[in-house]
C-alpha cells in the first residue's frame, strides 16, 4: 500500500513538474482551474444573473484549456456554450436595469398618468362610487380629501384608488368612497387601464405594489379585528 502511494505520489510530481516546465500548460491548467472554480460558484448562485456571468467566464477558461493544453472536444463544448451564456447573461442584465429603471419611475406613476384621464369635480357630500357597484374606472385625487366609507379611512391628493376592484373577478366595488370636501378627480377608463399595464413597465410595478399595500392592509385589518373578537368573547366568558 505505501508502495502504491509513493508511486502515485512520484507520477504527480512529474506531472506538476511537466505542467510547470512548459508555460503553455502552465496557462492551460490554470484557466481550466479557473473554469471549473467558476461552474461550481454557478452552481451555488441563487439567482440567475450571476449563474450567467459566473458560465460565461466557464466557458472562456475552458476555451483557453481547450486551445493550449490542447483538447479539441473541451475547446468545442465551451465555443458552442459561450455565445448561448453570453447572449442570456446580456439579456439577463437589461432585463435587471429596466427592472430597476421601471421601479424607479413606478413612484411617479400618477405624474405621467394624467394625459389619459379625464377630470371630474365633485361636491362635499357627493359620493362618488357605492359599496356594491360595478367598477369601470381607475381614480387619482387631485384635490380635496375623500373618504373611504366603510373603513373610516381617508384619501388624500395625490392617492390612485379604485385599482382592487378593477382587477377581482366580480368587478364589484367593496367600499363607498365619498367626498369630506369639494373635490378633483381623474379618472382613467378600465380597458385604458390594461393597455397601459401590458405597455408599461413602470405602471405594471406601481399597481403590483398599489395592490399588494392595499392587501395587507387588509389583512391587518382582518387580524385586528379577529383578536378583538376575541378578547370581547373572552371578556364576556362568565367565571366558574
Amino acid at each position: 500500500m505505501n508502495e502504491w502511494i509513493s508511486q502515485q505520489s512520484g507520477f504527480a510530481i512529474a506531472w506538476l513538474a511537466g505542467v510547470w516546465a512548459s508555460p503553455q500548460q502552465t496557462w492551460a491548467f490554470t484557466a481550466a482551474a479557473i473554469g471549473i472554480g467558476l461552474v461550481m460558484a454557478g452552481a451555488l448562485a441563487r439567482t440567475m444573473l450571476p449563474l450567467r456571468w459566473l458560465a460565461v467566464g466557464s466557458n472562456i477558461g475552458l476555451m483557453i484549456y481547450g486551445a493550449l493544453h490542447p483538447s479539441p472536444i473541451t475547446l468545442c463544448i465551451a465555443a458552442v456554450l459561450l455565445p448561448v451564456n453570453l447572449y442570456r447573461a446580456i439579456e439577463v442584465t437589461r432585463l435587471t436595469r429596466r427592472v430597476h429603471s421601471a421601479e424607479v419611475a413606478a413612484d411617479h406613476a400618477g405624474l405621467w398618468l394624467k394625459p389619459y384621464m379625464k377630470a371630474k369635480k365633485l361636491k362635499a357630500g357627493q359620493i362618488l362610487f357605492s359599496q356594491g357597484e360595478r367598477a369601470e374606472h381607475l381614480f387619482l385625487l387631485v384635490d380635496g380629501q375623500m373618504e373611504l366609507v366603510e373603513l373610516g379611512k381617508v384619501l388624500e391628493p395625490g392617492r390612485i384608488f379604485g385599482e382592487i376592484a378593477l382587477f377581482s373577478p366580480s368587478r364589484i366595488r367593496t367600499s363607498t368612497v365619498r367626498c369630506l370636501t369639494p373635490c378633483t378627480v381623474l379618472r382613467i377608463h378600465d380597458s385604458t387601464v390594461r393597455q397601459l399595464y401590458y405597455q408599461d413597465q413602470a405602471f405594471g410595478f406601481h399597481l403590483i405594489d398599489l395592490l399588494a399595500s392595499r392587501l395587507s392592509g387588509d389583512v391587518q385589518r382582518a387580524q385586528s379585528q379577529l383578536r378583538e373578537a376575541k378578547n370581547e368573547l373572552a371578556e364576556q366568558k362568565p367565571v366558574a
